[in-house]
């Protein structure tokens, strides 16, 4: 029986869920009042989280969480950022990393694959300081500080 598949689907599930949760959300925005100012504010909320979440490219638009699909989801997921950011050339290579424990966003040290990166986690995503890969990296840079790398 093949594990990852089993959860790759639950995966899949959760994601397709949100998606539609988002689509009834934005269905009742849209049948509201255009000047009612609790649409006003619920659709800056949604559009707002939305493009934190990083799933939607801009705030402009409700018509962009219409297009919302599990792709979206699936491109934030921190395996996949992490092919994005050239981390790794294959996203196989980024999980191995992940789950090896290679990868910190900010102080922690992330092992699931699935992690979702948000737009301002992003810029967080790096090397865990023992990592031998990250000492590889700086190696081939020539920026590789001996003293840094003792601890």
């Amino acid at each position: 029986m093949n594990i990852g598949f089993l959860i790759l689907e639950d995966y899949f599930a959760r994601y397709s869920g949100l998606c539609r949760m988002v689509q009834k959300l934005t269905n009742v925005l849209k049948q509201m009042d255009p000047a009612d100012p609790f649409r006003i504010q619920m659709t800056d909320t949604l559009l707002e989280k939305l493009y934190n979440m990083g799933v939607i490219p801009t705030r402009k638009s409700l018509a962009l969480t219409e297009r919302l699909s599990v792709s979206s989801f699936c491109r934030r997921r921190l395996s996949t950022v992490l092919v994005h950011l050239k981390y790794a050339e294959h996203l196989k290579e980024a999980v191995t990393y992940i789950e090896q424990g290679h990868i910190r966003i900010g102080p922690d040290t992330v092992t699931d694959p699935a992690f979702l990166v948000t737009r301002n986690m992003e810029d967080f995503i790096t090397w865990v300081d023992s990592s031998k890969i990250k000492r590889k990296v700086l190696q081939y840079n020539d920026k590789l500080d001996d003293y840094d790398m003792i601890a």
